[in-house]
């Protein structure tokens, strides 16, 4: 017995000592079999052993830390299946910068996937920033498909549609939505979405296995607004009936349902994939955001976000 359990505490020690050469002193295996007279499946059985039993603790001291532990509360809070924060900027008015990066490089990961898969991809500012970061790729396996409509009021092509500059760095096949953001009137909506051309892009959508949008505040200068897409009598009947926010179109208020009417019975873009069978990914950061982000988590229109540390701090305060 005691022979056993010596033989258990000299293991201990030696698994110590490898923790210790290798997330301490920096050793790779190779170096920690040498100076431990091992193999190197036996020292990397000791480096796993030593943290299985507790004998390593890992502190990261650096501020992504603290953005992976903002993500890991936002994850089980609002049950999302997909978090990433990023460090805040303190000086920058920018409401892209990082969570573009982050979202390229989600995309990008995506892409990079052998099995064929479905991206949807909606519209914005942030998207936009996103989808000139990604790099040039091959990926004809692939189908990208629009979730709004790419004709702006004036019949010229909607500048922060992504579609077609996806489409050409990655080379994959595209489906655009080759309809107004927002129709005339619900009978032309209607009309518009009853094509034959449409109906495919419709059902795509529908199916599609991760989805990326934006989420537009309705302030004062809401971007459907600056973008000529509503009127600014539109956009004051949105707030007074409660509309905070938008994903492609779609208004919505502070508890994540749509608003009736208004300009809501005219938007051409497609639903949002279900979120059930789906990964919807918002890619929103700001104060000016907040009240349409913290409704959309909760209300589940997404399952996913892409966000700055500050929001996510305050989206914690204020779920």
């Amino acid at each position: 017995m005691a022979s056993r359990q010596d033989t258990g505490s000299a293991r201990l020690d030696d698994a110590a000592r490898a923790g210790w050469l290798y997330y301490v002193a920096g050793n790779t295996q190779d170096q920690i079999a040498a100076k431990l007279g091992v193999s190197r499946q036996s020292a990397q059985r000791l480096v796993s052993l030593a943290m299985s039993e507790g004998l390593i603790r890992v502190r990261v001291d650096h501020p992504i830390a603290a953005c992976l532990d903002l993500a890991a509360k936002l994850r089980s809070r609002f049950a999302l299946d997909l978090v990433e924060v990023v460090p805040s900027s303190p000086d920058s008015p920018s409401t892209t910068l990082g969570i573009a990066e982050a979202a390229a490089a989600e995309i990008e990961r995506r892409l990079r996937s052998v099995e064929p898969v479905v991206m949807a991809i909606g519209t914005g500012r942030t998207l936009k920033a996103a989808i000139e970061q990604l790099p040039a790729m091959e990926c004809p396996q692939h189908k990208v498909v629009s979730l709004t409509g790419n004709i702006s009021p004036d019949g010229s092509a909607a500048f922060y549609n992504v579609i077609f500059t996806m489409a050409d760095r990655i080379k994959a096949r595209s489906f655009p939505m080759p309809l107004p953001v927002i129709a005339s009137s619900p009978e032309e909506r209607e009309m518009l979405l009853g094509q034959p051309m449409i109906q495919p892009t419709l059902a795509l959508a529908a199916r599609a296995d991760v989805t990326f949008v934006g989420i537009g505040d309705l302030g004062p200068k809401a971007p459907l607004y600056v973008d000529g897409f509503i009127t600014e009598p539109e956009l004051k009947a949105l707030q007074k009936a409660g509309g905070v926010a938008e994903i492609v179109g779609w208004v919505f208020d502070r508890d994540g349902k749509l608003i009736e009417g208004i300009t809501n019975d005219r938007v051409a873009s497609a639903p949002l994939p279900s979120r059930e069978r789906s990964l919807v990914v918002a890619l929103a950061m700001g104060e000016l955001k907040l009240p349409g982000i913290q409704a959309a988590v909760t209300r589940r229109l997404v399952n996913g976000l892409i966000t700055d540390e500050r929001t996510a701090t305050a989206l914690l305060a204020a779920g």
